[in-house]
């Protein structure tokens, strides 16, 4: 059974992006933790509408772990609207609320819009995603949808991404060792997560949703000699809560 930190545990967790209008960091969540809003502006359902969508997710994970409660929302329609969510489902993204008028009447909410580079958005605090290329489907959509999750996670939101066989080998790679690690290290006795290792990982999701910072902790968490294998675990688990890649998938399958 995964332990669950107390709700002091959080207390210091400040999330902040770097709003693309002005260049300068921006708090994601009300400084009263008021209720924010998220809004994913996604017009299509290519893989770089898609990448849109999951950094809207990651930053719902995020705020939602911190204590702060979300509205997710999907403004707008689009003509591909049923293919995204298709595919956002199949990647392991949380549903958002349709409807083109869906955050009105919330007043003083806070609001941060989620859109691709140079896309339309309205006013307010705005995360700029980095286009994904190429997007054939083949590439694209492999048959475990997690490894195209780790895929898009490895690069940070602002730069863009070459989605090419040669990344998804080494994401499906990467995923099917840790997914294997876990189920192992499932089978020694709990220890929690090193306080360090949660600041570190904290830090790292607190800084502009620095997800291949998280990524680079797991891999040092991974090769760490001095660390329990209960605490890894323990470890993966809770980065799991953000990074949604059904790591603890295979616990029990393991010999």
């Amino acid at each position: 059974m995964t332990a669950r930190p107390g709700p002091s545990a959080y207390a210091r967790l400040v999330l902040r992006i770097i709003d693309a209008r002005t260049g300068e960091p921006a708090d994601a969540a009300p400084a009263r933790r008021g209720l924010t809003r998220v809004e994913a502006h996604v017009p299509g359902s290519d893989t770089t509408d898609l990448r849109v969508l999951l950094v809207a997710d990651l930053l719902v994970r995020a705020l939602e772990i911190g204590g702060t409660p979300v509205w997710a929302l999907l403004p707008g329609g689009g003509h591909r609207r049923a293919e995204l969510r298709a595919r956002a489902t199949a990647l392991g993204i949380h549903p958002f609320e349709d409807g083109p008028d869906a955050g009105a009447g919330l007043g003083r909410a806070q609001a941060v819009h989620v859109a691709a580079e140079g896309g339309p958005a309205p006013d307010g605090i705005r995360i700029a995603v980095a286009p994904v290329r190429p997007d054939p489907p083949d590439v694209a959509d492999p048959a475990d949808p997690a490894v195209l999750r780790l895929a898009l996670l490895a690069r940070h939101h602002s730069a863009g991404v070459r989605l090419e066989a040669a990344a998804l080998h080494e994401a499906g790679a990467t995923l099917a060792r840790w997914r294997s690690a876990v189920a192992r290290w499932a089978r020694h006795p709990s220890r929690p997560v090193p306080d360090d290792v949660r600041t570190r990982l904290r830090d790292a999701w607190e800084d502009d949703l620095d997800l291949p910072g998280v990524l680079g902790v797991l891999r040092r968490v991974e090769h760490d000699p001095d660390l329990p294998d209960g605490a890894r675990f323990e470890t993966y688990a809770y980065a799991d809560r953000l990074l949604g890649l059904d790591l603890t998938r295979d616990l029990g399958t393991s010999s």
